[in-house]
Parts: C-alpha cells; structure tokens; sequence
C-alpha cells in the first residue's frame, strides 16, 4: 500500500524523519508530499525543501519525495495511494488532524488516514518553533538534520 505525508515541511525535522521512517517499516511506499501553498511565505522554497527532505531521506529505500498543489485526496487518487500518513503530537494536533481526516473522507471515501504518535524526545517539535530558534541565533542542531541546520543559519545569516 502506498502512504502520502502531506506537509509544508518549512523545514522538516527530526520529528518528520521519524514519522517517516517509521511510516517507511509499514507502508510499500511513502511519498513525502511538499504542498505548495502560494498563500503562505515559506522560508524555504518548494524546491529547496524537496532537495532538503531527498538529503534526509535518502536512506529509505521505499520512500519518494514530490510536491504538489491542491486537494491532498486528488494528489493521492493520482498516485494510487490509499493511505494519508499524519503526525500527532499533541491533543491539539489530535482535534485538528481528526477534522481533516473527517473532511478527506468526505472528499474521497477510498481514502484512509493513519495517525502516528510523534516520539516522546519530539513532542514539542514543530518547524515554527525551529524557526523562531534559529531567527534568533540559537542551536537547532538537535531538532534538525545537519544539512538543514546549515541553510537555516545561512537563511537567517543573509537577512
């Protein structure tokens, strides 16, 4: 069966990696889907954060890296996936997410979403904490891949 993990990704973290290691051990395929969302200001642009999660993943063999625009169910049915892979770490994320899945089924009735619990060591992990970290010169080494550690200090560094 094939996963998507839909997300904005800007940037991805060790908590992500973990989700999608672990979604990796239970799914055929994981397709790690960077939404393109011309409504935000991503630090990262689209094509920046799929290199970025190709150099983070680059290690599991069943897992692809794609972007798109759009409804998450649509992109699945075009990759003939049957499962939406979400995170959850936090009874807020729980409320959030849930609506989402309740909303995709009523989009595509095909389509299922799996929650993973986020590891205990990345509960509090989110890219925007990450990012007001580094906007203020501290240490994300701990909460990101080197590789994304370094263009997130150049980033604020040029700015």
């Amino acid at each position: 069966m094939i996963a998507i993990y839909p997300g904005s990704f800007d940037p991805v973290t060790l908590g992500h990696i973990d989700i999608i290691e672990r979604g990796a051990k239970l799914f055929d395929k994981v397709i790690v889907a960077v939404l393109s969302n011309p409504s935000k200001n991503p630090l990262f642009s689209v094509e920046k954060r799929l290199e970025q999660i190709t150099q983070c993943t680059q290690h599991i063999s069943n897992v692809e890296v794609d972007s798109f625009a759009g409804l998450t169910v649509e992109y699945a049915k075009l990759h003939n996936a049957g499962v939406l892979l979400r995170g959850l770490r936090v009874l807020s994320d729980f409320e959030k997410e849930l609506q989402m899945a309740h909303t995709n089924k009523t989009l595509n009735q095909d389509i299922e979403t799996v929650f993973l619990a986020t590891t205990k060591e990345y509960s509090f992990l989110s890219s925007s904490i990450v990012k007001e970290i580094a906007q203020f010169g501290g240490s994300v080494d701990h909460l990101v891949s080197a590789n994304i550690a370094r263009d997130m200090h150049q980033k604020y560094q040029k700015n």
